[in-house]
């Protein structure tokens, strides 16, 4: 932090990737995944991706949050790899960084990396907080005349207060819903994951309600959820976070994830017990067979168990 409470700056660095494209194994929606740039400037207090720096052996804080790595080749190496490798699987754009965080007003490198896939369309899949996609809905909408798009926004709760104190530098809930109301006037597959869910802050039926009806009055075509998971490198980021916005629930995030990185059984059956009320309420239904869970997925990447430790860092490059 700087004086005052405020953010140190971001710093941007421009480098070379060797490739855009990186295989997944294990993941059942998708079989690629696309990262334009390393690290995110969101600051997530939460996020799973600063994970991914601890296994590199860098740092999880700053080194993740307020330095980012600026891949200006990478369009230029996806559209040859493309046109090498032919390939018809679903890809994933930002299973490792928001590909539409602040920088990309500036560095364009999503929009071209979209028009990339658009010359070599294959399946794809966007997970983001950001209202920056709403730019690039001619060329979303030129991929999926051609193949199946989904947008998914995260947002695990409408309270603006909560968000910016947990999510300090993104777009509040409101403007990521208007987006998404956006791309589905366009036509385009967008719905909401409400993830991760917050013990004590966002947990409550109350709280899954409000994010539910909103994702439904703005024309959601699904809504999801994923539970919070704190990895070895997430976990002390998350516990600075409640201690100085929400010292009370401290001891119990911290009896709670001693030694763990998923919360119990019990605790996740009565979450799913509420979602699932809340989804049947405002007509999402139960989850269809074949139905993105991203979210899910991304955190499985981030260090499930059904994932091996070299899948899990392929994932992140």
């Amino acid at each position: 932090m700087g004086a005052g409470g405020e953010r140190d700056p971001v710093r941007y660095s421009e480098v070379t990737a060797k490739s855009a494209l990186t295989r997944v194994y294990g993941m059942p929606y998708f079989s690629w995944s696309l990262n334009p740039y390393t690290g995110c400037s969101h600051a997530c207090s939460y996020c799973f991706a600063r994970q991914y720096h601890a296994l590199r052996e860098r740092d999880t804080g700053r080194g993740f949050d307020r330095e980012v790595e600026v891949k200006i080749n990478f369009p230029d190496l996806l559209r040859n790899e493309l046109k090498r490798l032919r390939l018809r699987e679903t890809v994933a754009l930002g299973t490792a960084t928001d590909p539409y965080q602040r920088c990309e007003g500036r560095y364009r490198i999503t929009r071209r990396t979209l028009e990339a896939l658009a010359e070599s369309p294959l399946p794809l899949v966007i997970v983001t907080k950001g209202t920056l996609v709403v730019r690039d809905v001619d060329v979303l909408v030129r991929i999926a005349r051609q193949v199946s798009v989904r947008v998914c926004f995260s947002i695990g709760s409408v309270d603006a207060d909560l968000a910016r104190k947990v999510e300090p530098e993104t777009p509040p809930p409101a403007p990521r819903l208007e987006a998404m109301r956006r791309l589905r006037g366009a036509g385009l597959d967008a719905g909401v994951l409400a993830a991760p869910i917050l013990p004590g802050l966002s947990d409550s039926e109350a709280s899954l309600d409000a994010v539910a009806r909103a994702a439904r009055d703005h024309d959601a075509t699904f809504f999801h959820h994923r539970p919070l998971k704190l990895d070895p490198g997430v976990k002390p980021h998350y516990f600075a976070f409640l201690a100085e916005h929400f010292p009370v629930l401290l001891p119990q995030a911290a009896a709670q994830f001693a030694d763990r990185i998923n919360p119990d059984r019990h605790y996740v059956a009565e979450l799913e017990a509420r979602v699932a009320r809340v989804r049947a309420r405002y007509g999402f239904g139960e989850d269809r067979e074949g139905e993105l869970d991203v979210e899910r997925e991304r955190a499985e990447a981030a260090g499930e168990p059904t994932s091996s430790a070299p899948a899990q860092m392929r994932l992140a490059i």
